[in-house]
Formats: C-alpha cells, structure tokens, sequence
C-alpha cells in the first residue's frame, strides 16, 4: 500500500514506520523533523496547517513517481499519529489544540482525497487513570474499549475529542476509521533499561494499569488495520498479552484493585489492558513479551 504517515519521526512512529517497511508498504512520513529511518520518505509539514494537510493527501512521495507519466498517485491509506506525546510538554491549551485541530484537519483532508483508510492514534490515557490527579481506579477490570472514557487532563481530553471527531467524519462518509487506544510503547531497548527498575516494584506501573505495547507489535497492529477492511468506526486498545511486572495478575489485583468489579477470571499474568477485540477482529498476535525480551 502507499501510506501518509503523519508523526513517523516520533517513538511509536519510527517502529510502526519500519515494520510497514518490512511488509513491502511504502511510506511516506509527514512531521515536523524528518525520519531517520532507512527507506522512510519525508515530507516536512504541521498538521494544525489544513492547506498543507490538503496539499500533502495530494503529493508526490519521491521522484520516481514521475516516471509514469500520468499524474500524482493516490495514497491507499493514512495513519495519523502525530501529536504533542503528553501533558507537561507543551502549555495544556497548546496540546489541546494541536492534537484536537490536528486530527481533524489530517481526517477531514484525507477524506476529501477520496481516502477511505484512516488509522489514528488514541490512548490509554482516554480512561483517566494515567494523568488523574491522585489514584484512580478503573471502574472494572479487565478494562476493555467499553470502559468509560472519562479523563481529566488536556492530552486524554484532546484523544476523547479527537475519536468523536473520528466517529463524527465515519457517520458521514462511510470510510474505514480505526483508533488506537495506545498503550506505554516500550522500544527494544527499553527492556535492559528500565523494566530491571520496576518489574519488582508494580507501584510504578499502576498509572499504565501494569501494560505496555511492544514497538514493534505496534507496528504489527497497525498493519492489521490496513488489511482489514469493512469495519466501520472502531476503536481498540493496543496492549501485549501480559502485564509489565513480575507479579501475577491475582497478587496484583489483591493489593491495588481491591472493591473494584472483575468480570471474567484472568489468566496468571494477563495483561489488565485487554486486547481481546483487537485479536478478534483485525487478527493482533503481540510477538513480544517483556519475560523472552530481558
């Protein structure tokens, strides 16, 4: 396929970038700072700017598209992840706004291209529990794409915004929008580096709700977007099959979930993020399990 990318220089999007790459798509990656990943395209552009949004659903990706001779071609599909990452980055109203006004110029250009695949990335943090002001709790565990969307601060509003915006331009055109609801990417080397200093200390993964999304089985979940087709508006939670601590998911729900309803018997590290629509109905296999990984 032949993807606009947006946001491809950015952690989750240099890994999700090259396994695109590995599956013979190719890329086109619309930022602020070019990638460096070998094989990437680059086109320099803000997505709060909707002309150059406009522009670029409409570009060329590299020279030998000219060869040809019969016109620009048009992108199969565009993936949007491009973003102010979290709060604390930017001013709050500034991350508000560019993520809010961003999604909807890159959803409203795209659609306007005639583009009827759009995948873009949403978050965890939509469920509250991550920037709350204090503990909370999920309302019931395992927590699934049915959980109240109800957060606090600038960034998880901004991504609450942002899948109605999605839901709102599906009704209307019938295109194919799928949202990520992201969970804490953990690069490869991000093994060694920071799980030794708290898969014994679970306390530091509570805000997570103890899960993580591999980089590179972020890559293969979008993937699975792009090759299903038919689905409509659909948001799924992207988390590996197991939670991020050496604890079981029994001792961790004794000690931090203690009053809150569970509502199916887990399994002894199962991730609390569940991931279950995602297998089932775009076919997500995560590869990678933090225990194979260290």
């Amino acid at each position: 396929m032949r993807i606009l990318f947006t946001g491809g220089s950015g952690k989750a999007g240099r890994h999700a970038t090259r396994y695109l790459l590995d599956q013979g798509h190719r890329v086109l990656n619309l930022d602020r700072t070019p990638s460096d990943v070998p094989g990437i395209l680059n086109r320099i552009a803000d997505i709060t700017d909707l002309g150059a949004m406009h522009d670029a659903m409409q570009a060329w990706a590299d020279f030998d598209e000219l060869e040809p001779g019969t016109g620009v071609p048009a992108f199969d599909a565009v993936v949007h992840f491009a973003a102010v990452p979290r709060i604390m980055v930017t001013g709050d109203a500034e991350c508000f706004r560019v993520n809010t006004l961003g999604t909807y110029n890159v959803i409203d250009a795209a659609l306007k291209a005639g583009i009827r695949k759009i995948i873009f990335a949403s978050s965890e943090t939509t469920y509250g529990v991550c920037f709350a002001n204090g503990e909370r709790k999920p309302e019931y565990i395992p927590v699934d794409e049915a959980h109240p969307t109800e957060p606090e601060d600038s960034y998880a509003m901004s991504k609450v915004v942002n899948e109605a915006t999605a839901r709102s331009f599906q009704r209307r055109s019938g295109a194919d929008i799928y949202g990520l609801r992201i969970n804490n990417v953990i690069e490869p080397h991000e093994y060694a580096q920071n799980f030794p200093g708290f898969i014994n200390a679970p306390e530091k993964r509570r805000r997570n709700i103890f899960a993580y999304i591999d980089a590179r089985d972020l890559g293969q979940m979008v993937d699975c977007c792009l090759r299903t087709d038919g689905l409509g508006y659909e948001v799924f939670n992207v988390a590996n099959d197991t939670h991020s601590v050496a604890a079981t998911t029994q001792e961790l729900t004794r000690r931090f979930y203690q009053g809150v309803e569970q509502r199916r018997e887990m399994g002894e590290h199962e991730t609390f993020y569940t991931n279950e629509k995602a297998k089932r109905l775009v076919g997500f296999s995560p590869r990678h399990d933090w225990r194979s990984e260290i």
